[in-house]
């Protein structure tokens, strides 16, 4: 079969991987006009390590992770530490170690993996026709192709949502988390933290954080509670961060010295979409941010999305009734799960954010001399339940 997918971000990439190993024909199509992802790094968890061992990355994914050994939170103003503990429970209890990754690195790879003669950049999709027998998907500057299914892995603006969803379904509409994040790479510094911990600075909701990546970097965060909408300017460089982190730890004061925006600085206000169970209908169906956008809150982004791929590619592997019969299956499959995660992330960004202060302030004492117990508990809670588990629960 042809396949069409548009997008070329994790989930479109992994899943043409998973799907081109079926022996299925893909063509990708984005709208980007070179690899240029949005955000610096991200979250492996196990369960997206485990997606990608299965397409046959395992080691370039190995090699692109760094060395995430210990978590430890801080006081943000004090710099005291609140607690400290080993990672291991999670590669123990999940049977794959996690990787923080920078994000241009771990999409070069699987775009190479997808072949670049299979992908198509600086192709806006603006029209999809499912004929019944067939799938043909226009573009902005006037060309089409067709295919046997179509596959919109188009981000959390996605056209092809519109498409699957229900003639008299209200529209979905992204919904703002509260806060505003800014993150990028910088190189690791033992005055920030170490190079082998994710260590999280925390007090007033707002959050500063580095984890390591390969090439002894560090990808850094910053969460800031405000309004959506405010206003900035990519010449503002950290200016927002000083002010917002004005008085903070040591620790913090190097990390923000240690930015350079011309380099490494994204800013992006944070949004999600309450979940929704339609992802197929006929030769068309959805995966990634288009099916379940959300916060970056428990860390499941990227790894929801190669869940779909994971998902996608068993179902086209086992069933062979029809296509659509195919889609359907694939999004019985996922769209509970994914949509728990979504759930999970936004209850988790209202507790960290201070949205109830109450709760805030709890969670800070919680980390008061904790043994990490509680917190690797909800780490591997997210992965239970992934397909790539195949039913086995975790220790």
């Amino acid at each position: 079969m042809k396949v069409i997918i548009v997008g070329a971000g994790i989930g479109g990439t992994s899943a043409a991987i998973a799907l081109r190993r079926l022996g299925h024909e893909v063509v990708i199509y984005d709208r980007m006009r070179e690899n240029k992802p949005v955000g610096a790094a991200l979250s492996l968890w196990s369960n997206g390590v485990k997606v990608l061992n299965w397409l046959g990355l395992a080691d370039e994914v190995a090699a692109l992770g760094g060395a995430m050994d210990h978590m430890a939170y801080v006081d943000g103003y004090s710099g005291e530490e609140l607690c400290r503990f080993s990672l291991e429970p999670v590669t123990t209890q999940t049977g794959q170690r996690p990787y923080p990754v920078a994000r241009a690195d771990l999409q070069s790879l699987l775009m190479e993996r997808v072949g670049m003669d299979h992908i198509r950049l600086g192709m806006r999709m603006v029209g999809i026709e499912d004929a019944g027998d067939a799938v043909t998907v226009t573009f902005e500057d006037g060309s089409t192709d067709t295919g046997d299914l179509l596959i919109g892995a188009d981000g959390a603006r996605s056209i092809t949502r519109a498409h699957v969803q229900p003639d008299d379904a209200v529209p979905i509409e992204r919904e703002y988390s509260g806060y505003t994040n800014f993150n990028g790479l910088i190189e690791t510094d033992d005055e920030i933290g170490p190079p082998d911990q994710w260590t999280t600075y925390v007090a007033d909701g707002k959050r500063a954080a580095v984890m390591p990546v390969a090439g002894d970097r560090f990808y850094f965060w910053f969460d800031v509670p405000q309004p959506a909408g405010v206003p900035y300017h990519p010449s503002e460089g950290t200016g927002p961060l000083r002010t917002a982190f004005d008085g903070w730890a040591p620790g913090v004061q190097r990390l923000l010295e240690r930015i350079d925006p011309a380099r490494s600085l994204n800013r992006v206000e944070i949004w999600d979409i309450t979940p929704f169970h339609t992802w197929a209908k006929g030769r068309v169906a959805i995966l990634g941010d288009a099916a379940h956008n959300t916060a970056p809150d428990i860390g499941q982004g990227a790894c929801s999305a190669l869940e779909d791929s994971f998902a996608l590619g068993i179902a086209f592997a086992t069933n062979t009734v029809s296509v659509e019969d195919t889609l359907r299956r694939y999004e019985r499959i996922r769209s509970q799960r994914a949509g728990e995660l979504v759930l999970r992330a936004r209850k988790r960004g209202h507790e960290t954010h201070a949205y109830d202060p109450d709760a805030t302030d709890a969670w800070y004492e919680s980390l008061r001399g904790a043994d990490g117990v509680g917190i690797i508990r909800g780490i591997v809670g997210n992965i239970d339940g992934s397909p790539v588990e195949l039913g086995a629960a975790l220790l």
